[in-house]
């Protein structure tokens, strides 16, 4: 499977961006992961492959929100309320296996990988 993620652009605080995730085929769970400057990456967000499990890091709950379409093989982020802390590459990802109930990912628990987006929030 092989992920594309787009979205990612120049947002002054507290505004919006929405970054997708399309895949050249169905996945199973899929989560964007970010990694900022001099820092290691960092879980943000999961989906189920119905959708109908979702689970957000404490950083971002209740300012973000991950989707998806499955007839688009799509994955999206929502992200609202941006502060400069936001700031870093995203990516997307997804795993081999389905997930009724998704939890806060590890890097090494994803098998699929995107090239990742730039998402500047500027103060």
């Amino acid at each position: 499977v092989q992920l594309q993620a787009c979205g990612g652009g120049l947002v002054q605080t507290g505004g919006s961006l929405r970054l997708s995730c399309a895949a050249s085929g169905r996945t199973v769970t899929t989560g964007w992961f970010r990694q900022g400057p001099g820092t290691e990456r960092e879980f943000v967000a999961a989906i189920s492959w119905s959708g109908g499990s979702t689970v957000y890091a404490d950083s971002v709950k209740g300012r973000f929100t991950i989707s998806r379409d499955n007839a688009k093989n799509t994955v999206y982020l929502q992200m609202n309320s941006l502060e400069p802390e936001d700031t870093a590459v995203y990516y997307c990802a997804a795993k081999r296996i389905r997930e009724g109930t998704v939890v806060p990912g590890k890097v090494v628990d994803y098998n699929y990988w995107g090239q990742g987006t730039q998402v500047t929030v500027s103060s």
